[in-house]
C-alpha cells in the first residue's frame, strides 16, 4: 500500500501520479515547489508568487491570494491546488474542490513545522530525496540559530505588518515562532486575535525593546522608520526594518530566513 499523507486540515493524501498538474496559491509554497524540483509540474499561481522570478514569470496567474479567475484555473486544468488557511478563504477552497481538484491544505504555525511541510509536498510529489536534503538544511540552519541565540538577552517585539490601522502578530502565529528563536518574544495583546489592530502610542512602545517594521505585507520602508523617530524621539533607537519574507515565509525560504535572522539578530545584540 502506497504511503498516505495528512495535510493540516487532517485530510488523507496518497502519493499523486507523475503527471500531476499543480495550482499553488500560497507564494512561499510556489517557491518550495520549485526549489523542491517540482517546477516543471507547475500549472498556475498567484500575482504574489514571484520567486524565482525567472521561473514563476514563465507560469500564467489566477488572480490573487483571496480571489482567483475560475475560468482560468478552469482552463489550466490543475489536478492539484496549494492552499493554507491563513492565506485561502474556505470559499475558494471549496470552489476549487468543486471542479474535482484535490486540495492540499497547509497551515504551519511553528517554525519547525517545516519539515512536514518538506515531506507533505515532497511525498504527495515524487520528491522525497530533495525534501529530506532540504530538511536537513533546516536543520542546520536552526541548530546554528539556537547556538548563537544562548548568548544573546532576552527582548520584547513589537512587529509591525500594517498601517491605518495600525495592526500586529499575537504569540499564536509562525513569525512570532520564528522570532522566539533568536529570543525575542512579541507582546501579548487584549485582543485574541492572531493579527490584532493597535493603538502605536507611548504606552505600548515602553513595554517593548524593539519596534520592528516588516516590509510585507505593508511595505514599510526606512521613510516610515523616519517618521517614528520624530514621533517617539524616546524610543527611536528601538526601530528596525525587517525583511517580512526572512520571517514570515515557511518553505525553503526558512532555511535562508533563519540564517538572516542569525545575522540581523547578531547585529542588533553585539
Amino acid at each position: 500500500m502506497a504511503k498516505s499523507y495528512f495535510d493540516d486540515a487532517g485530510k488523507i493524501h496518497v502519493p499523486a501520479p507523475p503527471s500531476a498538474r499543480i495550482l499553488s496559491l500560497v507564494p512561499s509554497l510556489t517557491e518550495l515547489l520549485f526549489d523542491i524540483g517540482l517546477g516543471a509540474q507547475v500549472v498556475g499561481r498567484t500575482n504574489f508568487c514571484v520567486h524565482p522570478a525567472a521561473a514563476v514569470s514563465e507560469i500564467p496567474s489566477v488572480g490573487g491570494t483571496k480571489r482567483i479567475d475560475l475560468e482560468k484555473v478552469y482552463e489550466l486544468n490543475p489536478s492539484y491546488a496549494l492552499v493554507n488557511i491563513d492565506e485561502t478563504p474556505k470559499t475558494l477552497a471549496q470552489e476549487l474542490k468543486d471542479l474535482g481538484i484535490e486540495v492540499i491544505v497547509t497551515h504551519p504555525i511553528s517554525v519547525t513545522d517545516n519539515r512536514k511541510l518538506f515531506r507533505l509536498v515532497g511525498g504527495l510529489f515524487g520528491a522525497l530525496p530533495a525534501a529530506e536534503k532540504m530538511t536537513d538544511a533546516f536543520d542546520t540552519a536552526l541548530a546554528n540559530l539556537r547556538g548563537r541565540a544562548k548568548s544573546w538577552s532576552k527582548r520584547r517585539i513589537l512587529y509591525l505588518i500594517w498601517q491605518k490601522p495600525w495592526m500586529s502578530i499575537s504569540a499564536e502565529t509562525y513569525i512570532a515562532s520564528v522570532l522566539a528563536e533568536a529570543n525575542w518574544k512579541v507582546i501579548n495583546y487584549p485582543s485574541k486575535k492572531r493579527y490584532p489592530k493597535i493603538t502605536l502610542d507611548d504606552t505600548l512602545i515602553e513595554q517593548v525593546d524593539l519596534v520592528l517594521f516588516s516590509t510585507e505585507p505593508f511595505p514599510f520602508t526606512k521613510k516610515h522608520i523616519d517618521r517614528f523617530r520624530q514621533d517617539f524621539p524616546d524610543h527611536g533607537h528601538k526601530a528596525k526594518l525587517i525583511d517580512a519574507e526572512m520571517v514570515s515565509w515557511y518553505g525553503s525560504r526558512a532555511i535562508t530566513g533563519l540564517r538572516f535572522l542569525t545575522e540581523f539578530a547578531d547585529g542588533i545584540s553585539s
